[in-house]
């Protein structure tokens, strides 16, 4: 759990609370009033009826259902809602190693969009995630939150907040092993039908991954972007039309309307403070001694320093424009919360932390997720790839 919220005593749901942590206290060893509840597995059988053991049936299962039958229409039995289908079958894939389970619930097709390149299909995921594995094989992802919405006929998102640490124990893309230890925030927004995620869009915090590990990430963008392009790939032909498709997002502002009215009032805030360029606006949208926590950067606190974050990105590409792409409010946890994936792109003409301007268009893929009160912003966690940005800015540059 994200120390933040540990430190300002956020409950969960009495009833989801206990949920969770007798999930993981019953089946995965963890002490039951321990903040992190990091215990290793417990490799326990636990007997569940013949149709609610798919496709775990005859396999080891670090995370078994609890008996409960689910109800959400071609998903498998076992999962009781969609927040359990998440939190299950990641624990699965990642911790119980079992990474073949990506074939069973990712579609053949599945698209997953990065800011560092794109994949399709169960087959490259599973192919990805042992890479990753054999560099960080004792990787473990934590659910800080679950924002979810859609339905289990149409489709679900997910926006899955994750805690990663993980400990540099074989060769990766920074290096030979150096046994350093990193943790790093990562949002994963999954489309899921039929017991399967069909569509995903992950950002990862690789910037601070690096620095963590000791490697410089100026120095580490301009190696990757030695490597071609393949002009014709999908993941340049997906980053153009996305660079096309956001440059015609609206600049005009919008009345804001009702507070209650979460995802509506979040989407005109973003619109009126990014587009519009009514940065002001912020002392509206968040409150006087809210705190962001963006990649790569210490924590901003306070509405001066969120204000900072705005024109630190703005002042790199003055003539940014921010698509609202989808967002959703239904959490795991208490409260009010709204997520949001969104995608920025503009020309790379001002100066800023990422050095000389270039003048070439640069995209960036981000995902938020708010806590609401009252109205405002509390707390706000802004992911996205800041090391795939440079890398665009050093291609740029050859």
């Amino acid at each position: 759990m994200d120390k933040a919220i540990i430190g300002q005593g956020y409950h969960l749901p009495e009833t989801l609370a206990e949920r969770i942590i007798d999930f993981e206290c019953k089946y995965l060893s963890r002490p039951r009033h321990s903040k992190e509840r990091r215990a290793p597995l417990n490799n326990r059988p636990v007997r569940l009826p013949e149709d609610m053991k798919l496709p775990m049936n005859d396999h080891f299962d670090s995370a078994p259902g609890s008996g409960e039958k689910g109800g959400m229409q071609g998903f498998d039995s076992e999962f009781t809602d969609i927040v359990d289908y998440i939190l299950r079958i990641t624990y699965r894939i990642w911790e119980g190693k079992q990474v073949g389970l990506c074939r069973d619930y990712y579609s053949s097709d599945c698209p997953v969009y990065t800011l560092a390149g794109y994949t399709e299909g169960a087959e490259q995921i599973v192919q990805n995630t042992l890479r990753t594995l054999a560099g960080f094989p004792d990787r473990t992802l934590h659910a800080d939150n679950i924002i979810w919405g859609g339905n289990d006929r149409e489709g679900f998102h997910t926006s899955h907040l994750i805690c990663s640490n993980m400990t540099h124990l074989g060769p990766t893309e920074f290096g030979p092993a150096s046994a350093r230890q990193a943790q790093i925030h990562v949002i994963a927004h999954c489309v899921v039908k039929n017991n399967r995620i069909v569509e995903e869009w992950l950002v990862r915090d690789n910037y601070a991954l690096a620095q963590q590990l000791g490697v410089d990430p100026a120095a580490h963008a301009k190696l990757i972007a030695e490597a071609p392009l393949d002009p014709e790939s999908p993941f340049v032909r997906w980053r153009s039309a996305e660079l096309e498709r956001v440059a015609l997002t609206p600049i005009a502002p919008v009345p804001y309307p009702a507070a209650s009215n979460t995802e509506a009032y979040v989407a005109a805030a973003l619109q009126n403070i990014w587009n519009a360029r009514l940065l002001g606006d912020c002392r509206l949208f968040y409150a006087a001694n809210a705190r962001l926590h963006a990649s790569a950067r210490p924590e901003y606190d306070g509405v001066d320093n969120i204000i900072g974050f705005y024109l630190e990105i703005l002042g790199a590409i003055p003539d940014a424009r921010v698509s609202v792409d989808y967002s959703c409010n239904n959490s795991m946890r208490e409260g009010t919360w709204v997520a949001v994936r969104w995608t920025l792109s503009g020309i790379h003409s001002g100066l800023s932390r990422w050095g000389e301007p270039t003048g070439e268009p640069l995209l960036i893929l981000g995902e938020s997720q708010y806590r609401l009160q009252d109205g405002q912003v509390l707390e706000e966690w802004l992911v996205f790839d800041e090391l795939a940005v440079l890398t665009q800015i050093e291609r740029a540059r050859l």
